[in-house]
């Protein structure tokens, strides 16, 4: 059963010019479509984020937060229970940030500033310490490196079928030319529509696709090597390579952060 979640902040009425939004969400949250006169920086701690506005669907790991801007509507959904942080930012402060939505890197620095905040339920900044933190967070931020999507979608009628089956089964062994013949069409120009489509190959979009399902696995308390075998690979290094690669961690190393007080 889905649980609907309301934003808390009055859309005309900010509370500061930087402030946040604090949850833990519960499985199966959604948020309806909605928008706000302020831009918003969306961090979560474990798991995925799934997005959603009118142009794009972001599919969000830790790492990255999600920035949408002033007015552009978007809706959410947690499959998962996973801890929220939303970095509200009323312009200016928001002018120099990207004027469309798009995934930000979160660096070491900005994860424990929004760990602070959260840990102390800060809302809206006042104390000096707190203003002075919230500076370095905002220079952080505008800094960070940006990126489109982690997993892009398409409505491509000779790729639709073949992400919709990869969002339903992950570990599917089918490859480009097994795709190819099942879709009366040629390797090529499968791979051009990838490319075209989906800004990568399709080897690059399953890996990712591994990738995320690895996380449910570990949050699932699943071994590592049962892991690399349930996504296909013989033996658990090539496993450890694909999530260091997007986690700039090992998977142990990211279960211990992030997923340590789960029930297996």
């Amino acid at each position: 059963m889905k649980k609907i979640y309301q934003p808390l902040f009055d859309n005309n009425h900010p509370p500061g010019e930087i402030f946040f939004g604090h949850e833990v969400f519960l499985p199966n949250t959604t948020t309806p479509r909605h928008s706000h006169p302020w831009g918003q920086l969306q961090f979560i701690k474990g798991g995925i984020l799934e997005l959603t506005t009118k142009s794009k669907r972001f599919l969000s790991p830790s790492q990255y937060a999600v920035w949408v801007p002033a007015g552009v509507e978007h809706e959410s959904f947690m499959r998962r229970s996973l801890d929220y942080c939303s970095m509200n930012i009323v312009s200016p402060l928001a002018d120099d940030l990207p004027d469309y939505p798009c995934l930000l890197e979160v660096s070491p620095i900005m994860e424990a500033i929004i760990s602070d905040l959260k840990d102390r339920r800060i809302a809206v900044p006042q104390s000096d310490e707190d203003l002075r933190m919230v500076k370095v967070l905002l220079d952080q931020v505008l800094k960070a490196n940006e990126h489109d999507q982690f997993l892009p979608n398409s409505d491509h009628k000779l790729l639709k079928p073949i992400l919709t089956e990869l969002e339903r089964h992950p570990t599917s062994p089918k490859n480009l030319s097994d795709w190819a013949k099942e879709l009366h069409t040629t390797e090529r120009t499968l791979a051009r529509h990838c490319q075209d489509k989906l800004g990568m190959n399709f080897t690059e979009w399953r890996q990712r696709r591994k990738f995320i399902y690895s996380l449910h696995l570990l949050r699932k308390g699943v071994s590592i090597k049962e892991i690399a075998l349930t996504l296909g690979y013989h033996q658990a290094s090539p496993f450890i390579t694909l999530f260091k690669r997007h986690a700039q961690c090992t998977p142990e190393q990211y279960r211990q952060k992030f997923y340590s007080n789960v029930e297996r």
